[in-house]
């Protein structure tokens, strides 16, 4: 199911007027769900960008992240906010990620077949999106440690999964690209973390600046010439 279905005639035109941080969490999840819905289960085993998982593993990973979307979005916090967007993801690496990594690996390998990943998928990322739609949007949330306004932490979400969605289709030549309204909110995010005094290459495309400024794709030495300074900085987010 989508994540946009039920919303009143008109809801999903496109205008000029920035749409609300739920829409682009729902298109952003609906990019997710077009790529993997009609996957056979080989087609979960293939690799991705995130070094050491398959499609299969990135999609649990992205599942943990809806999860923990309805866990917060269900728990409000007092304000005010520790950080925001930008500075969330200022925060010092986690020391467990490689345990994370791991964790993720066994978890998706215990379904009886990856395609039963999907159907979690498809059931908890809709609801995460009602969610969304439903929370206050003055509000703020915990999570992780941290306190955010609740369309702050939504586009923490959305900025990771356009990351991942990006991640994922490496070995899936037909899979649409993210949506480009939820591209836009991971360039922003990417935007603050770059600083005012660096500006990306005029010749990078959105989705080329989301994969080269997380170290998806290396940077060349034009890139390097052109950023400057600001090439040391690369990756923004991991």
């Amino acid at each position: 199911m989508s994540a946009l279905d039920g919303l009143a005639e008109g809801d999903t035109s496109r205008s000029a007027v920035p749409v609300p941080s739920w829409f682009a969490l729902a298109t952003a999840y609906d990019g997710i769900t077009a790529t993997v819905d009609g996957l056979a289960d080989p087609d979960l085993l293939r690799p991705t960008r995130c070094r050491g998982w398959f499609a299969v593993d990135l999609l649990f990973h992205l599942v943990c992240d809806a999860q923990r979307a309805l866990v917060a979005l269900a728990s409000p916090a007092d304000g005010p906010a520790d950080v925001d967007g930008v500075s969330y993801w200022r925060s010092p690496d986690d020391p467990d990620e490689g345990r994370h990594a791991s964790w993720v690996r066994r978890c998706a390998a215990a379904f009886d077949r990856p395609r039963g990943v999907v159907r979690l998928w498809t059931d908890t990322a809709p609801a995460a999106v009602r969610a969304a739609r439903a929370a206050d949007p003055r509000g703020y949330v915990a999570t992780q440690g941290h306190v955010l306004a609740v369309p702050e932490f939504l586009a923490t979400l959305v900025t990771e999964a356009v990351v991942h969605h990006l991640d994922l289709i490496l070995d899936l030549p037909d899979a649409p690209e993210p949506d480009p309204g939820s591209v836009a909110v991971a360039v922003t995010t990417l935007d603050g973390l770059l600083s005012d005094e660096a500006v990306r290459p005029a010749d990078w495309s959105d989705v080329d600046y989301v994969l080269k400024a997380t170290g998806r794709v290396p940077l060349s030495e034009h890139d390097r010439l052109l950023l400057g300074e600001a090439a040391g900085w690369i990756p923004l987010l991991g």
